[in-house]
């Protein structure tokens, strides 16, 4: 079976966040993305979104390139004022057109 090689790229937010950042991932050229509720806590502890729901975990593979754009708006917009984390993963797929 052939694999090919794209990123995960792992996003943890606040919830009221979550049309901001299904909008940014869009706009960034992703086909697709996943998103779960979830329930952590961070170095933040209290989060303003505790008023307001659980934490979300939205998932997207993509090509480099569209992760990067996405960190990226992340690291501007995001990470300076609220709860959010966001990593990244190597994952070998089938059917790379669904992604790319």
């Amino acid at each position: 079976m052939n694999t090919h090689t794209l990123v995960l790229l792992t996003i943890v937010s606040e919830s009221l966040l979550k049309e901001r950042l299904i909008h940014e991932i869009r706009k960034a050229g992703a086909k697709g993305f996943t998103i779960s509720e979830v329930a952590g806590e961070g170095s933040r502890q209290r989060r303003v979104s505790e008023i307001l729901g659980d934490n979300i975990k939205i998932e997207v593979i993509a090509k480099q390139e569209i992760a990067d754009e996405i960190l990226d708006v992340l690291q501007m917009h995001f990470f300076p004022s609220y709860a959010v984390i966001a990593y990244l993963s190597e994952v070998h797929v089938v059917r790379e057109e669904k992604y790319i």
